[in-house]
C-alpha cells in the first residue's frame, strides 16, 4: 500500500511517464503510419489529464511536503523526456533510502 506523499508522487510519476510512452510509441505510430488518428485523440486526452494531476502533485510536494526545490524543477523537466520519470523515480528511491537511513 502507498504509505506517504513521496511514494504517492513516485507512483504518479510512473503512471504519467507510462502514458507518455504509450502516446509516443503506440498512439503516434497508429496515427501517422496506419491512418488511425483517434488513437492520439483518446490517449492524448488521458495523458493530458494525468499530466495535470502530475503537475498538481509536484505543487503539493513542493509546498506541503516541503521537499527540495531542485526535485520540483527536475520533476517538471523530466515530464517532457521519454523515460525521464523512470530515471527520476530511481533517484527519488535512492534519496528516500538515504533519508530514512
Amino acid at each position: 500500500m502507498i504509505k506517504n506523499a513521496l511514494q504517492k508522487f513516485r507512483f504518479m510519476g510512473f503512471v504519467e511517464g507510462g502514458s507518455l510512452l504509450v502516446l509516443l510509441f503506440l498512439a503516434m505510430p497508429l496515427k501517422y503510419f496506419f491512418g488511425f488518428p483517434e488513437a492520439v485523440s483518446v490517449v492524448g486526452a488521458i495523458h493530458g489529464g494525468l499530466f495535470t494531476l502530475y503537475c498538481l502533485m509536484i505543487a503539493y510536494m513542493t509546498f506541503v511536503a516541503k521537499w527540495p526545490f531542485r526535485f520540483s524543477v527536475a520533476a517538471v523537466a523530466v515530464a517532457f523526456i521519454p523515460f525521464g520519470n523512470f530515471v527520476l523515480d530511481k533517484r527519488l528511491e535512492n534519496w528516500q533510502q538515504l533519508k530514512t537511513a
